[in-house]
């Protein structure tokens, strides 16, 4: 193929950001999505290449996913690639202070996205040609244990991994491969506070190392590049140094 098409969700800052322009740079046409379209741009505007693209929308809403993949396919016919990374925490509350609505929205954006963007995904990768494509997953080191007061990000972490391995099961007739990126600590606006100190199992509070995001791109890059035969089902990348084997 002459062109290969990338969508990352959540591309206006931080590891979205690094993994657009590794992409770029590897050659992809990259479609960004994210609420903020002037982040979107700014973002687009560091991009290596031509022909890429920057629409917002908020992946937990149906007709916001139907429209930006009304675009791709409008404008690439077709997606080779799919980043599913939006998603966004809450506050660090016992659950029973956990305001409905807010767990509902953490819900939406990180997992019912997901799930949006990965449905329409298969649909556009099935009847493309040459078909098929690959979809990665945005697990978090939270996929596998939790934070202190993290049950609504904690939960959606570990149904994303539900997600992936139900993805890559039936994405195997349709040469769709399905991976998952579980990251810990990349350094980035959400990980901003662990430099100040961040509530641990034992109720302390202890600053935690971070890693570059390149160092996510990196690793979102060589999975994008696997050949159709082989599938990365799940990665972890994270900072060497941070409490993961150890928390709690």
């Amino acid at each position: 193929m002459k062109e290969r098409i990338a969508l990352i969700t959540g591309g206006g800052s931080g590891i979205g950001r690094a993994c657009a322009q590794a992409l770029a740079t590897d050659g992809f046409k990259v479609v960004l999505s994210g609420r903020r379209q002037a982040a979107l741009d700014q973002t687009l505007d560091t991009l290596d290449g031509q022909g890429h693209l920057a629409f917002a929308a908020d992946v937990g809403r149906e007709e916001d996913v139907k429209n930006l993949f009304a675009q791709i396919d409008d404008r690439y016919g077709r997606l080779d690639f799919l980043f599913n990374n939006a998603g966004r925490n809450g506050p660090a509350v016992d659950i029973d202070d956990l305001p409905v609505e807010t767990w509902n929205d953490i819900i939406g954006t990180n997992l019912t996205g997901s799930f949006l963007c990965a449905r329409a995904a298969f649909a556009l990768m099935k009847r493309q040609d040459p078909r098929g494509g690959r979809i990665v997953n945005n697990g978090s080191i939270s996929a596998h244990v939790p934070r202190p007061l993290s049950a609504p990000y904690t939960a959606t972490k570990h149904a994303i991994t539900g997600l992936t391995k139900s993805l890559a099961l039936d994405g195997r007739k349709h040469d769709i491969a399905c991976g998952q990126i579980n990251i810990g600590n990349a350094a980035s606006e959400m990980t901003e506070r662990m430099k100040n100190g961040v509530l641990q199992p034992d109720g302390t509070l202890m600053p935690e190392p971070r890693m570059d995001v390149q160092d996510v791109a990196r690793t979102l890059s060589f999975m994008a590049a696997m050949p159709p035969s082989a599938n990365a089902l799940f990665v972890t990348v994270m900072a060497t140094k941070m409490p993961f084997a150890g928390r709690g």
